[in-house]
């Protein structure tokens, strides 16, 4: 049976909503955690919480120049419910709110080096290495924005409400009347009179209107400067001293700009993910775990669980999938089947490939490659179909290697099931 983070992971693969508006944004892997988002913001002038961050006491003369009249002291972790959330040495929180910055020190110390556990963690937490220490501002209002790439637009749309700091898929479920939808022109940007149009939405009031729409403004330029495919700030608020801070940022990017953008890829954190997740990654394959004995190797998220649905109709478990994607190479085949076999559980391979834009021949060499290179010691099952089959067919009767053919998914299922 999947374990939780590994179903989540398979749906995020698929795709992820944003909005019940049927606004879609595509999964990406790049994963950045609360502090680091924000200093993308500043970076782009967008009004942000002062905050600095420690590592521990070595850290404290960080401190020495921040004077607020309250500090929030968070636990930076990819994970959320950290308020609620418990460490490995009994301390309870992850967020922590003081006016004595004396008792900042003491409070970092207790989180630093320990396990943060919450609803969204695996079951032993997650190893927290930064704290982030910030100034507590005194929220008035909430309000929430996004600014998603659309593939029903054909570009970016900014999503607006004046009811921020909650679900946004409640609001669009319940009053839909309060959630704002902006095309916005890819080549001109945002205008100045579609900014303030949404700052007026959000509810914002006399000078406050301007400030929230400057915000808005640098928040589209930072959308399109570092090539992201959504930015959501929940909430935008309003604090008590007239000022709109982006208070909580999620961003998402586009991975074909990895190689534009390689300072920010490069701050991506991998605490909680799969050394293979992170090893497939690197050669362009996609690869969740799971918690069967048969290991998938196939092209396409919808051949994939076609793939496990009849593994498990025929009594087996998947003991991953692995999607080699469309324009695969033999070398890509070779290292998508160390991957496969790094998993000790792994008894049996099973590789399902229907060619289209995928070359069969492409595969079948990889193949033969892959289980002479490694001499692969577990059952194979290759069920091809599509382009080149025929000559892909003939690759593996040639090889003269212990591979096991089949003529459709439901036979290779079969015989990858009674292999082990």
């Amino acid at each position: 049976m999947a374990t939780l983070a590994s179903l989540s992971k398979f749906c995020t693969y698929l795709a992820k909503p944003t909005v019940q508006t049927c606004f879609r944004v595509p999964s990406r892997n790049l994963n950045l955690l609360e502090y680091q988002s924000k200093k993308l913001l500043e970076e782009s002038g967008v009004a942000i919480q002062n905050f600095r961050i420690l590592e521990g006491k070595k850290d404290a003369d960080v401190l020495k120049d921040f004077n607020v009249n309250e500090y929030v002291v968070k636990a930076q972790i990819l994970a959320g419910g950290r308020g609620k959330g418990h460490f490995d040495n009994g301390f309870k929180g992850g967020v922590h709110i003081t006016k004595d910055r004396s008792a900042v020190i003491p409070l970092v110390e207790k989180m630093v080096g320990h396990k943060l556990i919450t609803k969204q963690t695996p079951k032993d937490g997650i190893l927290v290495k930064k704290v982030m220490v910030a100034d507590s501002i005194n929220i008035v209002r909430e309000t929430y924005l996004s600014i998603v790439m659309d593939r029903e637009h054909n570009g970016p749309v900014l999503i607006a409400s004046p009811d921020g700091g909650m679900d946004i898929e409640a609001v669009a479920e319940e009053t839909p009347n309060r959630i704002k939808t902006i095309p916005i022109n890819i080549t001109n940007g945002i205008s100045r009179e579609q900014a303030v149009d949404v700052a007026r939405f959000l509810e914002f009031k006399g000078t406050l209107v301007e400030k929230a729409a400057d915000e808005i403004t640098k928040l589209y330029g930072l959308f399109t400067k570092v090539d992201a495919v959504q930015i959501e700030i929940n909430p935008l608020a309003e604090t008590d001293d007239g000022r709109v801070i982006s208070v909580d940022a999620k961003l998402n990017f586009d991975d074909n700009a990895q190689f534009r953008q390689k300072d920010i890829f490069a701050m991506e954190v991998h605490e909680d993910t799969d050394p293979k997740e992170i090893e497939a990654s690197k050669y362009n394959l996609n690869y969740i775990a799971m918690e069967g004995n048969i290991g998938c190797l196939v092209n396409g998220a919808g051949l994939a669980m076609a793939t496990m649905d009849i593994i498990k109709l025929n009594g087996g478990t998947p003991a991953n999938f692995l999607d080699v994607g469309g324009n695969v190479k033999e070398e890509q085949v070779l290292k998508a089947f160390q991957i496969l076999t790094s998993d000790a559980n792994v008894k049996a391979i099973l590789v399902n490939v229907f060619g289209g834009i995928v070359n069969c021949a492409t595969i079948a060499n990889g193949i033969v490659n892959a289980t002479k290179t490694m001499n692969l010691q577990v059952p194979l099952i290759v069920r091809l179909e599509g382009t080149n089959v025929q000559a892909a067919k003939k690759i593996l009767e040639q090889s003269g290697l212990k591979i096991e053919s089949a003529y459709d998914l439901d036979e290779a299922a079969k015989k990858a099931v009674q292999s082990i």
